[in-house]
């Protein structure tokens, strides 16, 4: 097997022709995005953040990359679909955005930044083109909610290795409690399921993407499980005690998430009774991610069930959020996101339920939605029979 990992030219290049017929039509002359993430999905190129700006530039006729000296090699390694501008250094004698606008065409009209780019980045541009207007724009934001044919098939190959690392992690638990012995810790066992998703990248993929937390994940255990994203500790995981493994990958710079709550050994009554309320909140968060409907409606649906069980107050999260080149941005599967669920929008579904000084139970999927319905690209097997590690 031999899975590319990189987007080609004729990928950037449409990128490029949807983001310049979205300018014309909100009459933007130039864009400036200087995120991680966005520059990953308008050049293909990945790097370190640090606080150096790396700015993608782009007019109706042009396409640029500011870069500092340092990253131009790593840039002409990755095969970036921009023109390298170059500055030196950061702050910089020779400031990076008077280097940039030094490169374009003389700048008027109406220069547009994300809106999170940071604060003093804004004055910075503003002096740097001083003959036009800099505002604000969701340009590339909103794109990003729908993915490219291309896309999915790089998020599905992520869904189904963070489901590797899922079965990874259940493997690893299992032989130590056949051996009979104490059990792996939490941190062991995220450092074994990173190494296996990597090992399955480098054995059958080219042309990786290195992007920052290409694998990792969660590893949290018993009452340690109440603690919602509770960093994996050096304490082995107890036979008896419930299991959350939440864990995910990025192929070509797109990230999915497998989470699943086990239990070491047969669960009791109280654990089957939490489990069952968990399980069918999330099987009706899924199947509520339906095009035409409002992100709100999956969480009101959910949540909203966990509530008539009498445990309003264990749900102390919403549904989802979407999911792209990060692990999380919008759209966001919550009450007060009143988004239309579009085909081509890719979603968490995880709600759960935490019970204080016992444990948390939770179960996530990567959810593609299609004009069919919604589509797991996660499937490890998640009824009570099929999580214990006996």
């Amino acid at each position: 097997m031999s899975f590319s990992q990189r987007l080609g030219a004729d990928f950037y290049a449409r990128v490029h022709r949807d983001i310049r017929a979205r300018m014309a039509e909100t009459g933007v002359d130039l864009l400036l995005l200087d995120a991680n993430d966005d520059v990953i999905y308008t050049t293909g190129f990945s790097h370190y953040t640090t606080e150096r700006p790396v700015v993608f530039a782009i007019s109706q006729t042009g396409a640029w990359l500011l870069l500092p000296r340092l990253e131009q090699g790593h840039a002409a390694h990755q095969i970036i679909a921009a023109e390298p501008v170059i500055y030196f250094e950061f702050p910089g004698v020779d400031k990076p955005f008077d280097v940039l606008a030094r490169a374009l065409p003389a700048q008027s009209g109406t220069v547009a930044h994300s809106y999170g780019i940071a604060f003093g980045r804004i004055a910075q541009i503003a002096a740097a083109f001083p003959n036009a207007k800099v505002v604000p724009s969701t340009i590339v934001q909103q794109m990003r909610l729908r993915k490219y044919p291309e896309e999915i098939v790089l998020h599905r190959e992520a869904a189904r290795i963070s489901d590797e690392m899922v079965r990874a992690g259940v493997a690893l638990i299992g032989e130590a409690v056949r051996q009979g012995g104490e059990l792996p810790s939490e941190i062991a066992i995220e450092q074994h399921v990173s190494r296996h998703a990597m090992n399955i990248m480098y054995s059958e993929h080219n042309e990786l993407m290195l992007v920052q937390g290409l694998a990792s994940g969660l590893v949290y255990s018993g009452i340690r499980s109440s603690f919602p994203h509770g960093m994996p500790t050096g304490n082995p995981v107890k036979r008896g005690e419930s299991l959350i493994l939440s864990l995910g990958c990025r192929v070509g710079g797109r990230a999915a998430e497998s989470e699943r709550t086990f239990f070491i050994g047969e669960p009791t009554t109280e654990q089957q009774r939490h489990y069952s309320v968990a399980y069918e909140a999330q099987r009706m968060a899924t199947a509520a991610l339906i095009a035409g409907h409002t992100c709100a409606s999956s969480d009101n649906l959910a949540l909203g069930y966990i509530r008539d069980q009498g445990m309003a107050d264990n749900a102390l999260h919403r549904v989802g959020h979407g999911m792209g080149i990060m692990f999380h941005e919008s759209p966001w599967i919550e009450a007060g996101d009143q988004t239309i669920l579009e085909p081509g929008m890719i979603a968490s579904s995880e709600p759960s339920i935490t019970i204080p000084g016992f444990a948390g139970y939770r179960i996530a999927d990567t959810v593609l939605v299609t004009a069919e319905g919604p589509d797991s690209m996660t499937h490890y097997p998640r009824r009570i029979d099929e999580i214990v590690i006996a």
